[in-house]
């Protein structure tokens, strides 16, 4: 385990920056100067509390320098605010863009930070009159502030649903036209992208998005592959008792929530066969507009 229960802080991650891009992404810093695979995601590709994240696993097997350009808590909006992200994955033989949540998004009820995409700002005036009683300067998340609206109204949580899922295909496409490399899409969820999509935690994450919605985009992609964390997730190989020791609880519910180094090592085995295959398959044909394939 990366994050050793008996220390009570955040690993030390090693974190670089490329140039003309104000995101931190998770070291080391990949020379860019050759052939390279990029992968753009948030928390998971990231690799939080592990030691080796999946794109430096994948490195080693397929033999090419894989780009980790994964970010904490960063969804689409995120990635179209850096053109630079974009740029580098436009330079790659291949990209692999995680799936992102469609939480973290601006939209007509309300803002997220531009770069900290789990970060809710502010409502706006159509959230405030759907929710007139509720206090939204009490929230700092969209997670909790849309689990907490949820629970006060399932009906009215369906329009938000709606609302941001129009938005997170429009923005996804825009991003995939943006990227002028392949691109596999990938799942990488504890769920199939066919259940438990109406809710907004972390630990159904990517949240709020569904099988319809990746299916939206087979026009944009080359290629989508579903992997299951669900074997990988620490909240199944931990000692409870020690971690409650440890972490505040929402520190706790993230640790859980997100994907442990077994997940990990797994999903960059079976990624290795899929990469390799696009690689090779490059020069045959275009690289959009076929079907969405596993």
């Amino acid at each position: 385990m990366f994050l050793d229960p008996k220390l009570p802080k955040d690993p030390k991650y090693e974190l670089c920056q490329y140039e003309g891009i104000k995101l931190d992404f998770r070291g080391p810093k990949r020379n860019l100067s050759g052939e390279f695979v990029a992968f753009l995601g948030s928390t998971e590709t990231f690799g939080k509390y592990v030691e080796t994240p999946f794109p430096d696993r994948l490195q080693k097997l397929i033999g090419t320098v894989c780009v980790n350009l994964g970010c904490r808590n960063i969804s689409v909006d995120g990635l179209l605010n850096e053109p630079g992200v974009t740029d580098i994955a436009s330079r790659a033989k291949l990209t692999v863009l995680q799936v992102p949540c469609a939480t973290g998004i601006n939209n007509k009820y309300y803002h997220v930070h531009p770069r900290r995409n789990d970060r809710f700002l502010n409502a706006k005036e159509p959230l405030t009159a759907l929710f007139p009683k509720v206090d939204f300067t009490e929230f700092n998340f969209t997670r909790h502030m849309l689990s907490e609206l949820k629970n006060k109204s399932e009906s009215k949580f369906a329009r938000i649903t709606e609302e941001l899922t129009k938005r997170w295909i429009v923005r996804m496409k825009r991003l995939l036209g943006r990227i002028d490399s392949p691109v596999l899409l990938l799942w990488f969820s504890g769920r199939c992208p066919e259940e438990e999509f109406e809710h907004p935690e972390i630990r159904f994450q990517p949240s709020l998005v569904r099988r319809d919605m990746i299916d939206e985009l087979q026009q944009h992609a080359s290629a989508f592959f579903e992997f299951d964390t669900a074997s990988g997730m620490r909240a199944n190989n931990v000692d409870h008792a020690l971690i409650d020791k440890v972490f505040a609880r929402l520190s706790k519910r993230v640790f859980l929530d997100v994907p442990g180094q077994s997940a990990h090592d797994r999903a960059a085995k079976e990624l290795a066969p899929v990469i390799v295959k696009l690689l090779q398959d490059k020069a045959k044909g275009p690289r959009k507009g076929g079907p969405l394939h596993t």
